[in-house]
């Protein structure tokens, strides 16, 4: 998956780049206002206004990724938080935006997103879709709950 590269481990590499491809990482982690990976206001306001998930349409346009849908999940988040859930998830295409983000996004626990994935799987619909993305333009423009 590509994506805009907003944080730097303090430890690795400085730049390795501003966009990568992000094949498996170690699962979620906390992330706060304040967080020390984040390397400058840019990369503040990229993370805020979402601007950091703009490659991600490389991967809309090419229909290995949605616009709506559970986010892309790494194989530690799915064995950790999704355990009988897996296969049900998996069988939905990931998306840009999703009921987590609309439905409080960095303000909730990390079982609180899974909850919302399961739910948005099992009751995906036109309405739902069409909700989600109308609720997600006022989210990214405003940068409420992105920490």
């Amino acid at each position: 998956m590509l994506k805009l590269r907003t944080m730097w481990d303090r430890e690795a590499p400085r730049f390795r780049g501003w966009i990568e491809r992000i094949e498996d990482e170690a699962g979620p982690q906390q992330k706060g206002s304040a967080d020390p990976r984040v390397a400058n206001a840019f990369a503040a306001f990229c993370r805020r206004h979402s601007i950091d998930e703009l490659p991600q349409l490389w991967h809309v346009i090419y229909g290995e990724m949605s616009l709506v849908g559970p986010r892309p999940l790494t194989a530690a988040e799915l064995r950790q938080y999704y355990g009988p859930d897996t296969v049900e998830v998996l069988e939905v295409r990931p998306g840009i935006a999703g009921l987590w983000q609309t439905s409080g996004r960095n303000r909730l626990t990390y079982c609180q997103r899974r909850d919302l994935d399961v739910q948005f799987v099992r009751t995906r619909s036109l309405r739902m879709y069409l909700k989600i993305l109308l609720r997600t333009i006022p989210e990214v423009w405003s940068g409420a709950n992105s920490w």
